[in-house]
C-alpha cells in the first residue's frame, strides 16, 4: 500500500513532456523514474530523471504503449505514482486501472471518466443530453452507408477517429469521390496511433476558432477553470501556435465558456487536470471533446495564471484539496506558445529526421524541449523538437518576444518549421487577431524565410572568408603570409537551388575585395574565431555563427538561420526531376502499394502510401505516364531519397 505522499514518480512518456514533469517533481522533492525505448537511450529526458528503466524495443507499441513493460518498470523501481504525460497511454482507461490495481497512484482523472470521454461519440451524446451544443456526427461501422451519411451531413465532412487526438485519424473530405480513400486512411492511422480504428463523420465548418478551457478538480468535489486558450493555428489538424487568452473572446463569452466547461466537468465528477474543447464561430460555440490529460499547450495557461499545473496534479493525486475557488483565479498579460517541429513546411510539412548539429535556445523565453546538440530525431515518434513560450504585458508584446526568441534560437542540421512560425507571427492577420482554423490556407504565410539579396550576399561573404581563413590556417599554422603570397580565392556555393561564385581578394591587412556574380563589395574582417565571424560589408556590420558539416554550412544571423552548400557535383533532386523517378521524401515504412509495374496512371493518382512519425503520406504521380518499375514492397522500411518508383511518359515507354 502506498503512502499518501508521492516519494517516487514514474513518467510513462518521453521527450519534452517527460523532462517538464521531472522538473516540477524534483523541485517538489520527489524522485523521478524515466522509461525509454532503445532509440532514446541517450535522450536528455532519460538523463534528467533520477533513475531510468529500459523498455526494450524501438516502436511505440513495443515501448511506451506497452502496459506490461511499464508496470514491470513500476514494480522494479518501487514507485508510488505514475504520470502519463500526454499521448501514448495517457487517455487509456485500462492502463489507468492497471496502474491503480497494482497499488500505484494515477496522476490523472478517474479511469471511468477517461473511458467515457475516450470515445468521442459517447462524449458528444452525453454533452448533447446535458444541453451543451454539439455538432452532428454519424459513426461509421461495417453496416454504415458512409456516402449516404456524408450526404445527410452535407459536404465537406470530417472523418475523425473516436479515440483520436493530435490530428491523427482525421481527414477533411470535400466530395464523394474522396470519401472511401479518406475513411481507409484515417482508420489505418488511428489503428497505428491509438490501437482503435473506429471513426465517425462530422459536419465540417471551414472557418472557426478552436477554443479550449483548462479545468482542474480535486477528489473532494471542488472544480475550477483556468480560462481559455485559443489553438486555431493548425496544419494537418495539429496545433502549432496556441495563446491565452483568446483575442476573440470578451468577458461575457468567457464566462459562458468557463461555466460550460465546469458544467461538463461536474457531470463527470472530474478530478485532476483536463481540457474541454469547443469550436467557436462568432458568439456561437459547439462542444468538441474532453481531453482527459495534460495538454501540450498547458504552459500558456501557467504563464497567465501563475500556477504550475503539474504541481497541482501531483497535489490532487496525493489527496489534497485545491485550496482556492474560481474567484481566486485571474489572468495577467498574454502568453503564446509555438511548437517547433522537425518538418519541411515547403514540402507540405512533411516530417523530417536526422541529427541536430547545434541546439542553442534563446534566453528570453520558456523552452520546454527534449533535445540537445547531437540528439537524433527518428521516424518512430512525434517530430516535435520543443515548445517555445512567451509572456508579455499584452498580446503585441508576447508576439514580439516569441518572434525574437524563435529568430535567436540556433537549431542546425535538421529541417524544421522555425522560419515558418516566424513568418506566421509576422503576418498582419495574426497580429490583428484574425486567427481561424483555416488560417494557413487562407493567409498562406511564407513557408520559408524570405531573404533580401543584400542579406544573402553578406552571409556568402562570411562563409567564404571563414572557410578561407580556416583553410589557410591549416596549410600554414601560425605562419603569417604576405598579400603577394595569397592569390584571389574562389568559392562556389549553392543556396535554394541557385549557384553563387564568390571571389575573395586580400588587398590590405584584414581588408578584402569580394566579388559575387559580378557585384563588388569592400569587406573588413573585425573578428574570425571558432564558429564565429564578425565583418563589415560596405560599412554594414554582420555577425554570423557558423557550423560546417560535410558539404553544408549552417549559418545563424540576428535575423535567423539559413543553409549554404558547397556546390555539389550533381543533385539527386535534379536527376529525379529529369527522369520522373520518385524517391522517398523522408524515411518511413511502405504501408500500401496502389499500382503495379507497367501501369498507366494519371497525374495526381495515388501510387503508394508511406508512414512516418505516426502519420500517413501519399506519394502521387507527378504527371500522366507509365509506372515502369516499382522498387519497394509493402512493409519495407526506406531511408530518405531511396528510389521508390520509376515513371516514364507514354512516349518514352
Amino acid at each position: 500500500m502506498t503512502s499518501k505522499h508521492i516519494r517516487r514518480l514514474l513518467v510513462a512518456n518521453r521527450g519534452e513532456i517527460a523532462s517538464r514533469i521531472f522538473r516540477t517533481a524534483q523541485a517538489s522533492g520527489i524522485e523521478t523514474i524515466a522509461v525509454y525505448a532503445d532509440g532514446d537511450v541517450n535522450a536528455p529526458f532519460v538523463r534528467a530523471a533520477d533513475h531510468a528503466v529500459a523498455l526494450g524495443g524501438h516502436t511505440p507499441l513495443d515501448t511506451y504503449l506497452s502496459t506490461e513493460k511499464i508496470l514491470n518498470a513500476c514494480s522494479m523501481t518501487n514507485v508510488d505514482a505514475v504520470h502519463p504525460g500526454y499521448g501514448f497511454l495517457s487517455e487509456n482507461a485500462q492502463f489507468a486501472r492497471a496502474i491503480q490495481e497494482k497499488g500505484f497512484k494515477w496522476v490523472g482523472p478517474p479511469a471511468d471518466v477517461i473511458e467515457q470521454m475516450a470515445d468521442k461519440l459517447t462524449a458528444k451524446s452525453m454533452m448533447h443530453e446535458a444541453g451543451i451544443p454539439t455538432l452532428n456526427a454519424i459513426p461509421v461501422t461495417s453496416g454504415t452507408d458512409a456516402l449516404a451519411a456524408a450526404n445527410d451531413l452535407g459536404f465537406p465532412v470530417l472523418v475523425k477517429a473516436t479515440a483520436g487526438g493530435g490530428g491523427r485519424g482525421m481527414r477533411v473530405v470535400d466530395d464523394a469521390n474522396q470519401l472511401q480513400a479518406a475513411l481507409e486512411s484515417a482508420q489505418r492511422e488511428a489503428q497505428s496511433a491509438f490501437g482503435n480504428d473506429t471513426v465517425f463523420l462530422e459536419r465540417w465548418i471551414t472557418s472557426t476558432r478552436h477554443i479550449e478551457v483548462q479545468i482542474l478538480g480535486d477528489t473532494h468535489g471542488n472544480l475550477v477553470h483556468f480560462f481559455e486558450r485559443e489553438c486555431s493555428i493548425q496544419r494537418r489538424h495539429q496545433k502549432i501556435i496556441e495563446e491565452a487568452p483568446s483575442s476573440a473572446i470578451k468577458s461575457k463569452l468567457r464566462v459562458q465558456l468557463g461555466e460550460a466547461a465546469v458544467s461538463v466537468a461536474e457531470s463527470l465528477n472530474y478530478s485532476s487536470a483536463g481540457t474541454v474543447e469547443f469550436l467557436l464561430s462568432g458568439d456561437e460555440f459547439w462542444f468538441l471533446e474532453v481531453n482527459t490529460r495534460l495538454q501540450v499547450e498547458h504552459p500558456v495557461t501557467e504563464a497567465i495564471t501563475g500556477f504550475d499545473l503539474v504541481h497541482e496534479q501531483l497535489r490532487i493525486a496525493e489527496g489534497e484539496s485545491l485550496g482556492y475557488t474560481q474567484k481566486d483565479l485571474s489572468m495577467t498579460g498574454h502568453a503564446i506558445e509555438a511548437r517547433l517541429y522537425a518538418e519541411d513546411p515547403a514540402q507540405d510539412f512533411l516530417p523530417t529526421s536526422g541529427t541536430i548539429k547545434k541546439w542553442k535556445p534563446a534566453k528570453f523565453a520558456r523552452f520546454d524541449s527534449g533535445v540537445e546538440t547531437g540528439t537524433t530525431v527518428n521516424i518512430e515518434f512525434d517530430p516535435m523538437i520543443a515548445k517555445v513560450i512567451s509572456h508579455g504585458r499584452d498580446r503585441n508584446e508576447a508576439i514580439r518576444k516569441l518572434t525574437r526568441a524563435l529568430e535567436q534560437t540556433h537549431i542546425q542540421g535538421i529541417k524544421n518549421n522555425r522560419d515558418f512560425l516566424v513568418q506566421t507571427l509576422k503576418t498582419p492577420e495574426f497580429i490583428g487577431g484574425d486567427t481561424t482554423t483555416d488560417f494557413i490556407e487562407r493567409v498562406a504565410p511564407n513557408r520559408e524565410r524570405p531573404f533580401e539579396t543584400e542579406d544573402l550576399h553578406c552571409v556568402l561573404i562570411a562563409v567564404a572568408l571563414f572557410s578561407q581563413r580556416r583553410t589557410n590556417d591549416q596549410d600554414e599554422p601560425g605562419q603569417p603570409r604576405l598579400k603577394s603570397q595569397l592569390p584571389a580565392q574562389h568559392h562556389a556555393f549553392e543556396f535554394n537551388g541557385e549557384d553563387y561564385d564568390v571571389k575573395c581578394d586580400l588587398i590590405a591587412d584584414q581588408e578584402y575585395r569580394v566579388v559575387i556574380s559580378g557585384t563588388q563589395f569592400d569587406v573588413r574582417v573585425v573578428l574570425i574565431e571558432e564558429n564565429f565571424v564578425d565583418i563589415e560589408v560596405d560599412s554594414r556590420r554582420v555577425r554570423c555563427n557558423l557550423y560546417h558539416d560535410e558539404n553544408t554550412w549552417y549559418v545563424h544571423t540576428s535575423s535567423g538561420h539559413l543553409e549554404v552548400r558547397n556546390r555539389p557535383l550533381f543533385s539527386l533532386q535534379d536527376v529525379t526531376h529529369r527522369t520522373g523517378n520518385l524517391s522517398a521524401p523522408m524515411p518511413g515504412k511502405v504501408l500500401t502499394l496502389e499500382v503495379e509495374g507497367n501501369t498507366q496512371v494519371k497525374s495526381g493518382e495515388l501510387l503508394l502510401v508511406l508512414e512516418a512519425m505516426k502519420m500517413e503520406h501519399r506519394i502521387v504521380a507527378p504527371y500522366d505516364g507509365v509506372v515502369s518499375a516499382i522498387h519497394v514492397s509493402v512493409g519495407d522500411i526506406v531511408e530518405k531519397d531511396v528510389l521508390l518508383v520509376e515513371m516514364a511518359t507514354p512516349e518514352q515507354n
